[in-house]
């Protein structure tokens, strides 16, 4: 026996904990050594999301989810003293579904007492650099949902769990604050700020995600001292080579005596790092436990022995234990508002690679998101006439959710598995795309006798292919709008016949405009394999009421009064010219004639102008060199050097200019091409990007980017959003809690652009906005980059065990179609610009087509061509985040969409009205609801930190404020999102003449 420590406090800092051992003291004051058994499974990484739960494809990685709750759970059972915690609800459900009556009474037992706890549970453990806010929200609701329709509120996780993401953003934090978790625990910062905490104790701390909420954002949060492995050397698994607790005395290789002393080594030594005499060890790993009696049986030993030798305590335990443990302690945290991008590894190991690996997946999940909501919000209005004999979001929310994953969206996959992802989003769109034409087609009928139109849908759009505009000389296109306001848009379709005539809702001609289709998408369609025939687009505007649908024709026509409407612009080749230019009422951007080089762009109503030079450049990526072995992968972002490769083989420049769009098209090489767009009424410019297949004859993998170079005194900061919400200050090379070390230039400087970058100084701000999320900088004065696509040639030796190197359709690479639009503004009204044209780009209308042979009377005698679910628009400031159905309410999300400061007048507080808002349903009465909806808002009780260095330290956050179940008035302040559970009726005269309710 060895005698029993003394804890002494050791830090400059705070207190922390030294093992000591100078006399005998109680037992609460020893050493409190929480044992945490669990495994981390991923929802798919080297294997899909299938072959992980079944354990099936083992000659990639043996893992097999069922295999490990299987084990898990009879250990538990069989022993109260033995804990275990879960994360995953997508394989968690799964599991449950196939159990017996008897083992989920057993589970739901082994849950009411907290022996089995699920932490974190959303569907997934989300990426946290290229997901988007509404991606989050969605996913970690429906987990969480399951656990409570499951278990019951009683099981409602506290804990945050993000021990394997790359990076940590704020957003995150203020989402998981809002979601009423207590603390936010992960595993992964960079290794400088890492090394600097440990020395100086400030390993957990209180993290404040939004300067706007405040208080309301904070949550507790903790770095684990070993990422999310055992201590070296007690790793029980059968995967792991660490040698067992041997304790036969008559055997000669018993090794208890020297497990119990480096477990006191191991233990006193991570102590010394925090400012409790409590900390954590993460004992579990990747897919661990499918053998859980190795695991147990070495856990018990080792608590035994550990605790006869009396030098500290150590036992089974959970992170919610830990946590209240350490709220217990009353110490004083500190205060963190910053976030925790970007993440290295090592001084070369940068990962920032994966801000824009994939860029197709990236951007297929975020249209499917799109997708989704209109999905759940025609679903909520249809009501009973969905779910149990027909189409529902259900496929669509789990495989968006699924793909929500911190390898999926990121791109970090082996290539099968990124396939996989992308086959269940195709998989869930086709059940939404039914349902939504179904509701869609119910509600264009005026006769319960008329047969609705059989409505479909063209996913190939931005390669202008469409069966049913290109074979048919008359057809509709409903317009779907998902977002609580009216919006004006432009249309542009294929079409066989440079003869079309367009019509509105109520039959009246519009303007219309025909353009040829590009080189650049012909080459496209035949790369893809698509049999298309048309070689003219249609371009129109369509204005389409709030959360509603407008039905605009399209017929050909002999009429020459219309021909003049529609009649194709001049295409233009300037030559001589010193300058060419495009422009609308709002915005002109001029160029060289000679090479079609971007100049300046000026916005006309502010007379602002800047000078502009806008070029695709390449960074050679690294496969090791002197300096270190790293290279350039899916993960980890390593150039050979700092500045990158011009793209210039001799630019091809078309000018188009008609009155409803003006373009000029570039070919900059054989695989970079552009088309810059003006569209009438639009403040912003389109940038139409082409970019692939990525040569790499010469064995060099490439990283392609497009950089806008300003005249901009933009000093050295810049700005990207959040998860597509709060907008955080970016220094170059500068880290807020630490003093950088400049290792890598170009990689360290890499951060998030999930959708908008910019630049400003005191006259101008330009900004740039993505329709996916992607990784950009600013390495200089007045300068943005942002990396567009990646072909890669090595692995950078981070798991997956293969080079990113898409094949694309052809086999011979992948081809990335996207999309940037620039605003231009003064600072003080640049807001106003970039966050309504961020909602839009997030949230764009749904077409559904349809062959029409019926005269315009005959067409709207027998079908409505317009509606609005809405009787008002919302504010400009106010964003309907959520409409959909849970369980037998209607779950609405609203919030405000402006940061305090941002915009004179969008930014201040504002009051709506839910009563008589939507006219297919009426809100008889609403419930608040926590951000996640599964705890009454007036339950919501956060635990209070004392924080050093605040104004309002020692003061408790202020009770929420519980309201009448029908009082539908809502205040909003920056950047506040509000969650209801609602009782809604339906009005007798949408969809009742289909289903009775």
């Amino acid at each position: 026996m060895y005698s029993l420590v003394f804890f002494v406090a050791i830090c400059t800092l705070g207190l922390a904990f030294e093992c000591k051992f100078n006399g005998e003291v109680k037992n609460e004051d020893k050493l409190q050594v929480h044992l945490v058994p669990h495994t981390h499974d991923d929802v798919g990484w080297l294997k899909t999301v299938d072959e992980y739960f079944y354990g099936s494809n083992n000659s990639i990685q043996h893992a097999g989810v069922q295999y490990i709750l299987d084990s898990v759970i009879p250990q538990l059972i069989a022993d109260p003293k033995k804990r275990f915690i879960y994360v995953e609800i997508a394989f968690f459900e799964r599991w449950w579904n196939e159990q017996s009556d008897a083992m989920r009474a057993e589970v739901k037992k082994l849950v009411q007492e907290k022996r089995l706890e699920f932490i974190n549970a959303g569907w997934c453990m989300n990426d946290e650099a290229a997901t988007h806010y509404n991606a989050i929200i969605d996913q970690m609701t429906y987990g969480l949902n399951l656990v409570e329709e499951t278990f019951g509120s009683d099981a409602r996780p506290r804990i945050a769990w993000h021990i394997d993401p790359f990076g940590h953003s704020s957003e995150q934090a203020s989402i998981f604050a809002q979601m009423s978790f207590d603390g936010f625990f992960f595993g992964r910062i960079d290794y400088a700020d890492k090394s600097l905490r440990l020395k100086q104790q400030r390993m957990e701390l209180v993290w404040r995600g939004s300067r706007n909420l405040g208080q309301d954002s904070d949550i507790f949060t903790g770095v684990l001292y070993n990422g999310y492995n055992p201590p070296k050397g007690f790793c029980y698994d059968q995967f792991c080579t660490d040698n067992p607790v041997q304790d036969d005395p008559n055997l000669y290789d018993n090794n208890v005596k020297d497990t119990v002393e480096r477990f006191v080594q191991t233990t006193c030594e991570q102590a010394s790092h925090y400012k409790t005499n409590h900390i954590i060890l993460t004992m579990g790993s990747d897919f661990m436990y499918e053998n859980a009696n190795l695991w147990y049986k070495n856990l018990d030993k080792l608590i035994e022995y550990v605790n006869n030798d009396g030098r500290v305590n150590a036992f089974y335990s959970t992170p919610t234990l830990y946590l209240d443990a350490l709220h217990k302690a009353n110490q004083t945290w500190e205060l963190k508002t910053d976030d925790f991008f970007p993440y290295a590894d090592c001084p070369h190991c940068y990962w920032t690679g994966y801000f824009t690996s994939r860029p197709a997946l990236k951007r297929y999940v975020r249209l499917n998101n799109n997708l989704l909501q209109v999905c759940k919000q025609l679903e909520l209005v249809n009501g009973s006439g969905t779910g149990k004999n027909g189409p529902t979001s259900d496929t669509l929310r789990r495989a968006v959710g699924v793909a929500q994953h911190h390898d999926a969206v990121s791109g970090t996959s082996k290539q099968h598995v990124a396939d996989d992802y992308a086959k269940r989003l195709a998989i869930g769109a086709a059940e939404c795309q039914d349902l939504i034409a179904d509701v869609l087609g119910k509600f264009t009928v005026k006769n319960s006798g008329t047969q609705p139109p059989d409505l479909k849908f063209c996913d190939h759009l931005n390669i202008s292919v469409c069966d049913v505009t290109e074979q048919n000389k008359s057809f509709t296109v409903t317009v779907y709008n998902p977002i609580a306001r009216d919006v004006t848009t432009v249309l542009r379709l294929p079409i066989a016949s440079s003869a079309m005539a367009v019509y509105g809702p109520h039959g009246k001609s519009i303007k219309s405009q025909i353009l040829p289709i590009s080189d650049a998408t012909k080459q496209l369609r035949k790369i893809q394999k698509q049999a298309s025939t048309s070689s003219f687009e249609i371009i129109f505007n369509v204005k389409i009421p709030a959360l509603g649908f407008a039905t605009y024709f399209v017929n050909s026509t002999t009429s020459s009064r219309l021909r003049d409407l529609f009649r194709a612009p001049e295409k233009k080749f300037y030559a001589d010219a010193d300058e060419m230019s495009i422009e609308n009422e709002f915005i002109k951007l001029s160029f060289t004639s000679k090479t079609g080089d971007l100049i300046s762009m000026t916005d006309k109503s502010s007379k602002v102008t800047t000078a502009v030079k806008q070029a695709f450049y390449w960074y050679n990526a690294s496969i090791g060199n002197k300096q270190s072995k790293q290279p350039s992968g899916a993960y980890i972002f390593r150039p050979n050097k700092s500045e990158p490769i011009l793209i210039s083989q001799g630019r091809k420049t078309e000018l188009f200019k008609g009155p409803l769009v003006q373009e000029v098209r570039q070919v900059i090489s054989p695989f970079v091409s552009q088309v810059i767009r003006l569209y009438p009424g639009q403040r912003h410019a389109e940038f139409e990007y082409t970019v692939g297949p990525i040569p790499i004859s010469d064995n060099l993998g490439k990283e392609v980017i497009t950089r806008f170079d300003t005249d901009i005194k933009s000093t050295k900061l810049f700005y990207t959003d959040a998860n597509g919400r709060e907008m955080q200050k970016r220094e170059l090379n500068f880290r807020p809690t630490w003093k950088l070390n400049v290792t890598e230039p170009v990689a360290g400087n890499y951060y998030p652009v999930n959708s908008r970058i910019y630049i400003k100084d005191d006259a101008k701000q330009l900004t740039v906005l993505t329709e996916r999320s992607l990784g950009g900088s600013s390495l200089m004065e007045g300068s943005m980059e942002i990396m567009l696509h990646r072909r890669l040639l090595v692995d950078d030796l981070r798991g997956v065990g293969e080079a990113l190197n898409e094949p694309g359709i052809s086999g011979k690479g992948l081809i990335v179609r996207g999309k940037l639009c620039l605003t231009l503004a003064p600072p003080q009204s640049s807001a106003a610009l970039h966050r309504e044209l961020g909602e839009l780009m997030l949230l764009e209308p749904v077409l559904a087509f349809a062959p029409n042979s019926l005269t315009f009377n005959k067409w709207t005698s027998q079908y409505n061509s317009l509606h609005s679910g809405l009787n008002r628009e919302l504010p400009a400031n106010v964003h309907l985040l959520t409409l959909e159905t849970m369980g037998d309410s209607a779950l609405i999300r609203v919030e405000h969409q402006y940061e305090a400061g941002e915009d004179a007048k969008l930014s201040q507080p504002v009051n709506i009205s839910l009563e008589g808002l939507f006219t297919d349903f009426e809100i008889e009465s609403m419930t608040e609801m926590n951000l996640s909806a599964n705890q009454l808002l007036k339950d919501k009780e956060p635990l209070h930190w004392n924080i050093k260095t605040r104004k309002e330290a020692g003061k408790k956050k202020k009770k929420m404020i519980s309201r009448a179940a029908t009082d539908l008035n809502v205040h909003l302040t920056p950047m506040q999102i509000r969650t209801f559970k609602a009782v809604v009726k339906r009005h007798s005269n949408t969809l009742s003449r289909y289903y009775k309710y």
